[in-house]
């Protein structure tokens, strides 16, 4: 579609077959539908996803509960993630979402009413061992230039440095010395390429660790 008044046939169709009386362009409103007893359902159409469409949608709440937006069916390889997100979007602002196919069906994807999120212990869970794990505030001012800094990287640092002060060094005793309780499978894992497997449980810092220290000279560790 590329006009939005294509969007208004199959909305005001879809309407009528409800039993509303469907106007356009109503007042600052795109679509205004009426019927006997109900509140006023209006629908601010737009051809894609933006700031301006939720603003104004937003808007028109001071006049009715019942407000749309709506917009053509997203397609391609992102519609997935455009449609979860933009229905988790309208969800939380009490806002209903209507997609338009370019055969002209109309689907709702959600109504306008309050929504709660239900609150995920196992993600606050998670969100707080990322807080503790953190030494210090090191994305104070954002991401540094490598990157943004998290618990994981710094006790992989905290490795690196041991072994680069010490040798060759057996997992448990660099455990001990730096207080990191998964020295040894952090070393093993490898995950960033600074390890290097001397013996069964013993590591040595690799190029590519020297260079990662410096890298990370200010992550808090």
């Amino acid at each position: 579609m590329k006009q939005e008044s294509a969007l208004y046939p199959p909305i005001k169709a879809y309407l009528e077959s409800l039993g509303y009386s469907v106007k356009g362009e109503v007042g600052a409103a795109d679509i205004v539908a009426l019927r006997d007893g109900a509140a006023p359902v209006i629908v601010e159409l737009k051809l894609g996803f933006s700031l301006a469409l939720y603003h104004q949608a937003i808007a028109r709440l001071a006049v009715t509960d019942r407000v749309y937006v709506a917009v053509p069916s997203p397609r391609g390889h992102a519609a997935r993630r455009i449609r979860r997100d933009n229905r988790a979007m309208c969800r939380r602002l009490g806002l209903g979402l209507i997609f338009v196919s370019t055969r002209g069906l109309v689907e709702i994807v959600c109504d306008p009413g309050p929504y709660a999120p239900r609150k995920s212990r196992k993600r606050q869970d998670a969100l707080v061992r990322a807080f503790d794990r953190l030494r210090g505030d090191p994305n104070a001012g954002g991401a540094t230039r490598h990157g943004l800094v998290t618990g994981y990287r710094q006790e992989a640092l905290l490795c690196a440095r041991h072994l680069a002060r010490h040798g060759p060094t057996r997992g448990r005793d660099v455990c001990d010395a730096t207080g990191v309780a998964a020295a040894t499978r952090i070393m093993r894992d490898n995950h960033y390429g600074w390890f290097e497997r001397v013996s069964t449980g013993v590591y040595r810092i690799s190029e590519a660790g020297r260079t990662g220290l410096a890298d990370w000279a200010d992550s808090g560790v």
